[in-house]
């Protein structure tokens, strides 16, 4: 097993509500690596739900796959705010999905700096209906994997939170 039991109960959850809704998730990975659609594709079932995911971990492949503008990457990093909530709007745009997670983060154990240190993560969710929510994550340096698998209950959060308001 890949991930925890308690994880993959979670995510069948909430596929399920989704199914019952008729609402698919597209996923935009940058320090995750495609691990949020690792996890929800580890589900049996989860085709009804899950419509596509794109790891842009490089600049380059979050403009050309989610269309962010290299000027907004440039001008805040590609680990802030603005880039996370393009991340997820663009993957909305680029799917047929009804709602999109995406992250970008310092997952380390290098790489950080004073402004973004390690375990900095900003998550957004974009919905077909509604405004882009953010979430910005300071969890400090406690080691790549750790760090990721925290980005992942978060953004199993923000997907719950947007079953109420897709």
């Amino acid at each position: 097993m890949i991930f925890t039991e308690e994880r993959e109960t979670r995510a069948a959850n909430l596929l399920e509500v989704f199914a019952a809704r008729g609402l698919m998730i597209a996923t935009a990975e940058s320090c995750t690596g495609g691990l949020i659609a690792g996890l929800l594709t580890e589900i049996a079932g989860s085709s009804r739900v899950v419509e596509r995911g794109f790891v842009s971990y490089s600049n380059a492949a979050k403009n050309e796959l989610l269309g962010v503008p290299t000027e907004t990457i440039e001008a805040h990093g590609a680990v802030s705010e603005t880039v996370v909530r393009a991340m997820a709007e663009g993957a909305l745009a680029q799917s047929r999905a009804h709602v999109a997670i995406a992250v970008s983060g310092v997952a380390g154990p290098g790489g950080g700096t004073v402004a973004k240190p390690v375990g900095l993560v900003h998550l957004a969710c974009a919905r077909q209906r509604g405004a882009t929510v953010h979430l910005e994550r300071r969890y400090g340096d406690r080691g790549r994997g750790e760090i990721r698998l925290m980005t992942i209950d978060d953004a199993l959060g923000l997907l719950e939170a947007a079953i109420a308001e897709a």
